[in-house]
């Protein structure tokens, strides 16, 4: 009788699944209430054949655990479950009945038939049970299935998440939401403000097309039916999205700490007859200092350069800062949560411009054409330029509503700055090449022009030396006709010069050029080429995929913290008054520009290699290890580009090789084809029709597809973003606003240009407070978290269970390792010379790895910043 109870005993304890689960964020007093009400986090595990659930098992010693918490932050309980089921359960339900959310980061198993651990990677908050409709949340373990290899027990578990998900597209949005649902952009407008703070509806119309955003679901404005009114800027943390792709703690008192150094360091610093000004405005909402008209301290003695060692003091500590009465103003009339980060995760002072890299080695390298030319092919925005193939450039914009917008640059103006050649054979020899902003801002250009702006639309034309660089040969600076826009354009042409005014007005000329590019580069190539874009594609697979799904598995990481930096752009950065309309030439005007270059968007584009050769600096060339010989060998951001692109594409390749055998099991994925058909028909709904949409039939199309979205997220951001400092934190270099146009022979403007040039040209672009707080703005942008996940990353090692898929993702962080030697050997290479060119500058910013801070380098996953 003892040995038959002994045996019972020990079959018993066969049946106990050992756990290990780990959480943060769990709060001690409400805990400890909670405990003294009985209330307890419980969890069922789910059969993975059967769909059986096991008996509740509860998380024990919750307040003693809170109070004693691991270094990390992180709590750990140990855990038992009785498990009958002779195959690991493929979920679990939980149930939270605390008053608090918690941070479930993981749950293990062992002591199961499989001798591996079982992880169920979770990484979500998990609140009070009154918050779900079944009262439980559902996770899944690491493994991997298509849907129709589903094991039956699960399938109902993955469509009721699904469906969770998905939310029925009614009603405003909580805290604790799961919802990802689609809206336009009817956010940036603020019409109970007044008639200067109204903009237009972006989105679902053939006239203003967009992308879409996250659905707040808050109600209208009083004064526009079609306007979802605002939440006040000092809750713009609290914006929803759904709680799961909100930041991180680590990087939320980063944005904290970013949010005062723009506040006390953008607009304050140099300004104290204007900060009594402004104080009394921050009482009502920091917003308020958003809509301070820069022009109205024009004639404040703090708000102009007069030379170029003016600015340097901005990073030598020549401009006094009133930092500590700031300070105390700040910490009486903010709520003490907004300035609790006096100090970020990277140790940097608060107060402190650090030396952009353009100017580190040479102060004055930055004026000469070689390094102009450079940074179109090696810069923040080297994805504009294009070879010429047309003379004189031609514009599309309708004859009957512009009039004729024909470039006027004739070969007389550049004959003698192409090594003897005529255009026609530096055409045909792929010698010339163009930067050109005309149309994009044309239809704009009289609006804009009646603001603070006064500027042109450029087009820049440059031609290939036979040491590969490039050397800007004419500037054309084009105006509305005054007599309307029917008539056409009033065009000048600047080539280039280096003595005298004409000198002056050569760099003036440049100036206008990269104003242009600057907000070019801002509105479009960075903001709705890769935060805009990429946002329906995670809303997407959140809806349709399930994290069962190997395409959600692929993609998620690269979808981090990406809904999050969109919600607060809409409300500090995009928004109508909000700091990029403060800070970029086209005003108010700033998001309809972006809005008519959607028009052009085109997914397919996106590819790195198809946008080369529609820009005509690459042909396709088989026997290519990328399929594109480049026309400009010395291109950097082409060159590492392709190597990244490549090393996306095979690991890409080889992660959908595991799951799909052959195309018909990419035609039978029903998931998959509600994703695409929802990408197509609501994300980017605007342009369904447009017939280059892949047809998501084959493997190779979805390869692609997957690998333009991991490009654009993580590389292609990285080239446009990181790099806003060191470049773009000199405003000479980039200025961002120009503020006059070119003075007339015979009046004091151009007498002073003829007597100071520093001093005319600081006066024609970006003032002192619009220049500093823009270099904030950038200086936050361009900044690398502590919690940053890089390219060939991932934040825990169980992301998935297969093992073929493990290999392939450590062989592309190995590729990726390989690249960076190579960037590093070629960043060497004299030869090379847009590599360094004259600012002794290497090109970095596809250099896949970085540290913490403000580096110039580094690939994160996702748009996360």
């Amino acid at each position: 009788m003892a040995d038959e109870g002994m045996r019972k005993r020990m079959k018993v304890e066969e049946k106990k699944v050992k756990g290990t689960l780990v959480l943060m964020d769990h709060h001690s007093i409400s805990a400890t209430f909670d405990e003294l009400w009985g209330r307890r986090v419980s969890l069922r595990l789910i059969s993975t054949g059967s769909g059986e659930v096991g008996k509740e098992t509860y998380v024990k010693k919750w307040v003693q655990t809170v109070i004693t918490p691991s270094t990390k932050g992180e709590s750990t309980f140990e855990l038992e479950f009785d498990w009958e089921d002779v195959v690991a359960p493929g979920a679990f339900l939980i149930i939270n009945r605390h008053q608090k959310e918690f941070y479930l980061k993981t749950l293990t198993l062992t002591n199961l038939p499989d001798p591996d651990p079982l992880h169920f990677i979770c990484n979500s908050w998990v609140y009070n049970e009154e918050h779900y409709n079944n009262r439980y949340r559902i996770f899944f373990s690491n493994q991997t299935y298509l849907p129709g290899k589903t094991p039956q027990g699960l399938l109902g578990y993955r469509e009721e998440e699904l469906n969770e998900l998905r939310g029925d597209g009614t009603g405003k949005r909580e805290e604790w939401d799961r919802v990802y649902d689609y809206d336009v952009y009817n956010d940036l407008s603020q019409p109970d403000k007044g008639a200067e703070l109204v903009r237009p509806v972006f989105g679902g119309t053939i006239d203003r097309p967009y992308p879409r955003r996250c659905r707040t679901g808050r109600p209208p404005s009083n004064a526009d039916p079609n306007t979802e009114t605002r939440i006040g800027i000092l809750h713009s943390l609290q914006i929803y999205v759904p709680k799961d792709e909100r930041f991180s703690e680590v990087k939320m008192a980063d944005v904290y700490a970013y949010g005062l150094k723009l506040v006390s360091q953008g607009l304050l610093p140099g300004f104290e007859s204007v900060w009594d000004k402004i104080s009394d405005e921050i009482v009502g909402g920091i917003e308020k200092i958003s809509n301070h008209k820069f022009e109205s301290v024009s004639s404040n003695k703090f708000n102009e350069f007069s030379s170029f060692q003016d600015v340097l003091n901005i990073y030598q500590g020549g401009l006094p800062v009133p930092k500590s009465s700031v300070l105390e103003s700040l910490r009486e009339k903010i709520p003490s949560e907004f300035i609790r980060e006096l100090l970020r995760s990277d140790g940097e002072h608060l107060s402190k411009f650090p030396l952009p890299q353009v100017i580190k080695e040479d102060r004055s390298a930055w004026r000469t054409d070689e390094e102009f030319g450079r940074e179109l092919l090696a810069g923040i925005c080297p994805v504009v330029i294009r070879r010429l193939q047309e003379f004189p450039p031609s514009s599309e914009l309708d004859p009957m509503k512009f009039g004729n917008q024909n470039s006027r640059i004739t070969e007389d103006h550049i004959r003698d700055q192409m090594d003897g050649l005529s255009v026609w054979e530096a055409m045909t020899n792929n010698r010339l090449f163009i930067l050109d902003h005309h149309d994009p801002l044309m239809p704009y250009l009289r609006g804009i022009n009646e603001t603070s702006t006064k500027t042109y639309a450029t087009r820049t034309i440059l031609f290939l030396q036979k040491n590969s660089t490039l050397k800007p040969i004419a500037i054309e600076l084009s105006r509305p006709h005054p007599a309307g826009d029917e008539a056409g354009v009033i065009s000048t042409v600047h080539t280039p010069a280096s003595d005298g005014a004409k000198g002056t007005i050569w760099l003036l000329a440049k100036a206008y050029a990269n104003v242009n590019d600057s907000g070019y580069h801002q509105l479009v190539c960075h903001w709705l080429h890769t935060h805009a874009s990429i946002e329906p594609f995670i809303i997407a697979t959140n809806r349709q995929l399930s994290v069962l799904h190997p395409i959600h598995k692929l993609l998620h990481p690269h979808f981090r913290d990406t809904m999050n930096i969109n919600a607060l752009s809409r409300q500090t950065l995009i928004s109508a008054g909000g700091l990029l309309e403060k800070t970029v030439f086209p005003d108010k005007y700033s998001l309809a520009m972006s809005c008519n270059m959607y028009k052009k968007w085109d997914f397919t584009k996106q590819a790195l290699p198809a946008d080369l050769i529609d820009r005509g600096m690459a042909v396709e060339d088989s026997t290519s290890p990328h399929g594109v010989r480049l026309l400009i060998e010395d291109y950097p951001f082409a060159v590492d580009g392709l190597e990244i692109w490549s090393a996306i594409k095979s690991w890409v390749h080889d992660y959908v090789h595991i799951y799909y055998q052959d195309d018909e099991e990419i035609q039978n994925d029903n998931e998959l084809k509600e994703w695409w058909k929802e990408v197509r028909t609501k994300g980017h709904g605007d342009l369904k029709n447009e017939s280059w949409w892949p047809k998501m039939q084959t493997r190779e199309e979805l390869i692609q597809s997957c690998t333009i979205i991991i490009w654009v997220a993580s590389a292609l951001h990285a080239a446009v973003n990181f790099g806003q400092y060191p470049y773009g934190g000199y405003l000479p270099n980039r200025p961002a606003t120009s503020r006059r146009f070119l003075p007339e022979p015979g009046t004091p403007d151009y007498e002073e240009l003829e007597k100071n040039p520093e001093k005319a040209f600081l006066k024609t672009v970006t003032p002192q407070l619009q220049s500093i707080l823009g270099i904030s703005l950038i200086e936050v942008l361009s900044r690398h978290s502590a919690d940053e996940v890089y390219l060939g990353e991932r934040d825990t090692p169980e992301w998935t269970a297969d093992k073929q898929a493990l290999e392939a993702f450590e062989r592309f962080g190995a590729h990726l390792r390989m690249i960076e030697k190579k960037i590093e050997e070629m960043n060497h290479d004299k030869k090379l010379m847009n590599r360094t060119g004259p600012a002794q500058m290497p090109y970095t910013l596809l250099y896949p790895s970085s540290e913490i801070g403000l580096t110039g380098r580094g690939i994160p996953n996702s748009v996360s910043i």
